[in-house]
């Protein structure tokens, strides 16, 4: 089964979170799917992507860029440059995972929305037999594991 790890995020927005992130994945050579539920959160998170750093870049694209990226930004279930790790956002809804070695799920702490959708997808995600963890910020924005 995949193993998923869900984001819980309290300190920093996603738009900030996430790159680094990614930055882990890329590091081990994991091509990943970036799912947001939205086309506006992809066009925001494409030009994010793009300036979150001074001295970093982030290979990505969209679904207008074509699919030979590392990272790909959709709202889509499709999986177009055959990632291992999909993240999901804004309560996106997971494709089937078990094409993936790992799934992120992240989510704002600070709307009670999507707090509980995240609980929904915990407990689908745990009763479909997958590997779950669950990583909180901290106030400097560091994750540490809960669960």
């Amino acid at each position: 089964m995949t193993e998923v790890l869900f984001y819980h995020l309290t300190a920093h927005p996603l738009a900030k979170a996430l790159p680094a992130l990614l930055e882990k994945c890329l590091e081990r050579k994991w091509k990943v799917v970036v799912q947001a539920a939205a086309p506006e959160r992809v066009a925001a998170l494409d030009d994010a992507l793009w300036t979150y750093a001074d001295e970093s870049f982030l290979p990505h694209g969209a679904e207008a860029d074509g699919a030979d990226e590392t990272v790909w930004l959709t709202t889509s279930d499709r999986n177009p440059n055959g990632a291992a790790v999909r993240v999901l956002v804004d309560g996106a809804a997971p494709p089937d995972l078990g094409a993936y070695e790992r799934a992120l799920i992240m989510f704002d702490g600070h709307d009670p929305d999507a707090v509980d959708a995240a609980r929904a997808q915990w407990k689908t995600l745990k009763e479909a037999g997958h590997a779950l963890t669950y990583w909180r910020q901290d106030d400097d924005g560091r994750w540490r594991k809960q669960a």
